[in-house]
């Protein structure tokens, strides 16, 4: 899971495993470790809520969609969901495999569709 914080704009990215995870168990986890701290992002599923909503606790974020919206998004073609919380933009998207040269590992990652296009 990768997670980019810009301004007031929050996203999320989550490979295939991910998705999977998270429409199944209905949550899922990352932890990023410092020397005396380690800071975690979730996104989970909660059935009592209609919109996305962010919560920062503890050095924490985590994102909870609603399970109406996600809970089949591993079998379906939606790329993700947004929503603005006040002022604070929430995204959450499949992570497609980048279309420029990089390092990190992409294998597990959505086939990115505009290289599908060049066929």
């Amino acid at each position: 899971m990768k997670i980019r914080i810009k301004g007031n704009s929050v996203r999320f990215r989550l490979t295939q495993t991910e998705v999977k995870q998270l429409c199944e168990r209905g949550y899922v986890t990352a932890q990023t470790h410092f020397a005396d701290a380690t800071f975690e992002y979730a996104v989970r599923m909660n059935a009592e809520t209609t919109q996305m909503q962010a919560q920062f606790k503890n050095g924490n974020i985590t994102l909870f969609l609603p399970k109406a919206l996600g809970q089949d998004w591993f079998e379906n073609d939606r790329v993700g969901f947004e929503h603005y919380q006040n002022e604070l933009y929430l995204l959450l998207e499949k992570d497609f495999t980048c279309l420029d040269n990089t390092t990190e590992d992409q294998s597990d990652n959505y086939p990115n569709p505009k290289l599908m296009d060049k066929t």
